[in-house]
C-alpha cells in the first residue's frame, strides 16, 4: 500500500516532553473495531487496565532494559565535539554506533570523553555504512564505564533536553524504564510498558491474569519511518529478541483454553508474530534470533486477540502495525478522538488498548 495512507496530522503540543506524575495516571483509551471504520471507543485509564481481562487471559510483557547508549565526546587534538549512540555491542569491545554530526569523521578519528578533553584517547571510530560506524575501546572496560558515569538515556529526537540539567536526566533514569526491566539492550523503552507499576501487575494477577515475559532489544529500526512510496519496500533493522519456554508454555495453554494472548506494546507483538507459525505448529521453544518482520495492514495475526500501545508518529513502523491489528480506518477514527480529547502523544504519552 501507498505509505501516506499512514499519515495523519499529530499536533505538536500533543508530543509529551515528560513522564506523568505517576505512571498510573495515564489514559487509556480502549478501541474495539467495527466494520466500515466505525469502532466503539471508550475513554478510560491504565488504572481500569487490570479489570478488562479474566483468568486465564496472557499479558506478553518485554523484559528488555534501556541502557544509557548515548555518550558525549570529543576528538582527540581538534577537541571537536561528537555525540554519540551507541546500537549495539559487535564483539567484546567493539560498538555498531551512530555519530553526529558525521560529517569529516573516517576512520581512525580517536576520541576523548566530553567532560575529560585533557584525558588520554579511549575510543577509535571504525568504518561503517549507512550512517553506522564501529567504536572500539582502548581501554578494556571503558565504555561499559563512560556508560555507567556519563551516560544519557537515549530519548528520542521529539524529546527536547537542555544540557546540564541533572534533576530530569535522573527522572529520564528512572521513568524511561519499565518497572520489569531485566535484560539490558534497548537504546529505546518499549513505551506501552511504561504504565505498569508492580501493583497494577499484582493485580492482574490477582485476577488470575498470567504476565507472561519475553526479550526484544529495541533498535533505531523500530523508529525509522516509511520513507519508500510503496510500503512493500520498507525494510526493518533486525532486532534481537528471546522468548523463553514458560512464556510459550503459557501462550499455548490460553490459545487452547480460548483465554486472551494480550501483547504489551509493538515489540511484544513482533516476537510473537515472528515465532507464531513454529509456535502454533506446536514447537516449545525456546525461541531465540532476529526478528526483521514489517508487520502492515494485511498481516494474518498468529495471536490477534489486541495489544496495549501508545499512540506513535506518523509513516513509522509501530503506526503501521497497529493499523494491521485495528484496521486502518477504525485506527484512524481512534486517532481523531485522541486528538480531539487531547491524549498525550508518542513515548511518554498515554495509551491504546486495541480488543478484538
Amino acid at each position: 500500500m501507498l505509505s501516506r495512507e499512514f499519515d495523519y496530522e499529530l499536533p505538536e503540543s500533543l508530543i509529551v516532553q515528560a513522564p506523568p506524575t505517576r505512571r498510573e495516571d495515564a489514559r487509556l483509551l480502549v478501541l474495539r473495531p467495527g466494520s466500515g471504520g466505525n469502532p466503539a471507543i471508550e475513554h478510560r485509564g491504565i488504572r481500569d487496565l487490570p479489570s478488562m481481562f479474566g483468568s486465564g487471559d496472557v499479558l506478553v510483557v518485554n523484559e528488555t532494559k534501556v541502557f544509557p547508549a548515548r555518550l558525549r565526546l570529543r576528538k582527540a587534538g581538534t577537541g571537536g565535539a561528537v555525540e554519540a549512540l551507541l546500537v549495539r555491542e559487535e564483539a567484546p569491545g567493539t560498538w555498531e554506533a551512530m555519530l553526529r554530526p558525521s560529517g569529516r569523521l573516517k576512520a581512525g578519528l580517536e576520541f576523548v570523553p566530553a567532560p575529560e578533553p585533557q584525558a588520554a584517547p579511549v575510543m577509535r571510530l571504525g568504518g561503517g555504512g549507512a550512517g553506522r560506524w564501529t567504536l572500539t575501546e582502548l581501554m578494556p572496560g571503558i565504555i561499559a564505564r563512560l556508560m555507567e558515569e556519563v551516560g544519557e538515556m537515549p530519548l528520542p529526537p521529539y524529546i527536547a533536553r537542555p544540557g546540564g540539567d541533572s534533576a530530569m536526566a535522573a527522572l529520564d533514569r528512572e521513568r524511561y524504564q519499565t518497572v520489569y526491566a531485566r535484560v539490558p539492550g534497548s537504546i529505546a523503552a518499549p513505551t506501552a510498558g511504561l504504565h505498569f507499576t508492580p501493583a497494577l501487575m499484582a493485580e492482574a494477577e490477582a485476577r488470575g491474569v498470567v504476565i507472561a515475559r519475553v526479550v526484544l532489544h529495541i533498535g533505531p529500526g523500530t523508529f525509522k519511518l516509511i520513507r519508500a512510496d510503496d510500503t512493500d519496500s520498507h525494510v526493518m533493522d533486525p532486532e534481537r529478541f528471546e522468548m523463553p519456554r514458560e512464556t510459550v508454555a503459557a501462550v499455548a495453554a490460553a490459545r487452547a483454553a480460548g483465554k486472551r494472548v494480550i501483547p504489551v506494546g509493538t515489540s511484544s507483538v513482533r516476537v510473537l508474530e515472528t515465532v507464531g507459525a513454529r509456535l502454533l505448529a506446536g514447537e516449545r521453544g525456546p525461541f531465540s534470533g532476529e526478528a526483521t518482520l514489517f508487520i502492515q495492514p494485511g498481516h494474518s495475526f498468529a495471536f490477534g486477540n489486541g495489544m496495549l500501545t501508545n499512540f506513535h508518529l506518523p509513516r513509522s513502523a509501530p503506526y503501521a502495525m497497529t493499523a494491521a491489528m485495528a484496521g486502518l480506518g477504525n485506527l484512524r477514527a481512534a486517532y481523531r478522538a485522541a486528538i480531539e480529547e487531547e491524549y498525550r502523544f508518542l513515548s511518554y504519552g498515554d495509551a491504546m488498548l486495541i480488543l478484538r
